[in-house]
């Protein structure tokens, strides 16, 4: 294991850089990330320094120990606290343990005694560390979750959200045997809605799985899981058997669901494929053919080649074309977006179909791209560089041999556009919550979680947003914004220092004094009376 980081807390300056002069850190497995004299600059350090240990006293001017601990444990619960007290108080003690302290420390504390409180902290670390990297108890929880993963991995080899180069390895992987087939056939089987069965509702699609297994595993290789609300199923076709015989068997299981279960069930059976990741498009073929049961009728298998015309081929622009076409005018670069649009342009050139299904997949991704335009208040005029009608647009776009041309031109520019957008927002986004904090720095309890609350953002993005776009983090920007009115009031009034504190937002003028000293290096009083001096000269 490596070294854990570790920050001390103290008022006493001598007893922190004590502490640190004495302990052999890195022979007991710690770093020193840093010190702080106080709570509230440690909840800060807490943040930027993102220690594993903190070490703090309990009796501290402006934030006590337990207050800070209190803190930590909203945001950090992982960090472990070890607690220093000068006072055997079981209530202080009965406070800590509620706080889940790992170590309550009674001063004095010697060399010896602290090397051996380090050494039980570092122990638990590094015996949390491995039984989180334990293989055995890795392996025995993926064991465990392997039906799981197997079910979610079927969910996304329908839906075409698998990996295609996965597909193999992942089917071995999970022990399902449909590889080396002629070809593949996806079913998907709905439960009828009865009033009159006597299975409890929670039983019912466990047992028509099961009875689907039963009847399957003599014949055919195949997946069965449950996908939605259908329970589903990938057929394996090869030389030992045939799609006629899966459409029987089928018949054979509708019935015997009625016979056995007093349950109806109907079968919506796609086209066949001839690779597995293509078993997306049988899947939606079957989901399809179920559509048909309220016209052809419940109870029995219906083939999708049974109910529509049987194609050369279909050229559609999928779910799954969207989300990728989406993705690369959205965040993608120039070369990502020309890739795309030539791959849905490209399969013009492997498609068999007649005239009409081209012109209704170009017509597909422009009003795609047209309603992506309008959900992001794109100018269409803009974007497509011309100022014609909608109809005459779409003829100059879906000309097939200028198709991948003008889509791609129009999809940089909306890229671009979006991309400058963003770029605008977030600094409207980093105005406003600078105009927020000057309106409201005089507020002590003014948060980052209070300032998101009012911009609807979350404060970790906000956060990594703020810094990126003005290099300060919000807490360091809140403190400067208050200290230079706190310096323009000591300039321009006869305020006492409490007051000053109070209008800046800082209900404790010990510690605004604090802060005050730690930026410009001397206390408000003094720094009043140096002005004054300076101006009389």
């Amino acid at each position: 294991m490596g070294l854990y980081r570790i920050l001390l807390v103290d008022d006493e300056e001598e007893v922190r850089k004590g502490i640190i002069r004495k302990m052999e850190w890195e022979k007991l497995g710690f770093e020193v990330a840093g010190d702080a004299e106080n709570g509230a600059e440690a909840l800060e350090k807490v943040e930027q320094l993102q220690p594993d240990v903190v070490m703090t006293d309990i009796r501290m001017p402006y934030m006590d120990g337990l207050t800070l601990t209190k803190r930590i444990r909203e945001k950090y619960p992982s960090i472990r606290i070890l607690i220093f007290s000068g006072y055997d108080d079981f209530e202080y003690a009965q406070q800590a343990i509620k706080l889940h302290v790992t170590e309550y420390i009674l001063k004095p504390v010697n060399e010896e005694e602290l090397s051996e409180i380090l050494t039980r902290v570092r122990e638990n670390l590094d015996e949390e560390i491995k039984q989180r990297r334990d293989i055995d108890s890795l392996r025995e929880s993926y064991l465990g979750n392997l039906p799981i993963l197997r079910e979610l991995f079927l969910n996304d080899l329908v839906r075409g959200a698998a990996d295609a180069e996965a597909v193999v390895p992942k089917l071995g992987e999970y022990g399902i045997d449909i590889l080396d087939a002629c070809r593949w056939v996806a079913a998907v089987i709905h439960v009828e809605k009865s009033q009159t069965q006597t299975l409890p509702q929670e039983l019912i699609p466990i047992s028509v799985r099961g009875l689907v297994e039963d009847s399957l595993q003599r014949y055919y290789r195949f997946a069965v899981f449950n996908s939605m609300d259908e329970i589903t199923l990938i057929a394996a076709i090869d030389e030992h058997n045939t799609q006629t015989g899966l459409s029987n068997l089928l018949h054979d299981i509708c019935k015997e669901c009625r016979r056995v279960l007093e349950v109806e069930i109907t079968v919506g059976v796609g086209c066949s494929c001839e690779t597995l990741p293509e078993v997306s498009r049988s899947y939606q073929s079957a989901m399809d053919a179920l559509g048909y049961r309220a016209i052809v009728g419940t109870g029995r298998p219906i083939y999708i080649n049974d109910v529509e015309p049987v194609g050369r081929g279909k050229l559609q622009f999928s779910e799954k074309d969207e989300e990728e076409l989406v993705a690369a005018i959205k965040f993608g670069t120039a070369e990502k977006i020309d890739s795309v649009i030539r791959e849905l342009s490209g399969r013009m050139d492997d498609a068999k179909v007649h005239i009409r299904q081209y012109q209704a997949y170009m017509i597909s991704v422009a009003n795609y791209m047209i309603r992506l335009m309008q959900q992001h208040d794109l100018d269409i005029d803009e974007m497509f560089d011309s100022k014609a009608q909608y109809a005459e647009v779409l003829e100059g776009i879906c000309r097939r041999e200028e198709f991948a041309d003008r889509i791609a031109a129009i999809a940089c520019r909306m890229n671009e556009v979006m991309n400058r957008e963003r770029d605008n927002t977030t600094r409207r986004v980093i105005q406003e919550a600078k105009e927020y904090i000057r309106e409201h720095f005089s507020e002590p309890d003014l948060s980052v979680e209070t300032l998101c609350r009012h911009l609807h953002m979350s404060p970790a993005y906000f956060s990594t947003v703020f810094k990126k776009e003005t290099g300060q983090a919000y807490v360091n920007y809140l403190t400067e914004v208050r200290l230079r009115k706190a310096v323009e009031l000591l300039n321009e009034t006869d305020d006492k220092t409490y007051m000053i504190a109070q209008k800046v937002g800082y209900q404790e003028q010990n510690y605004f004094s604090y802060v005050f000293k730690k930026r410009y290096g001397v206390s408000p009083t003094k720094y009043r009376g140096t002005q004054s001096e300076a101006q009389q000269q």
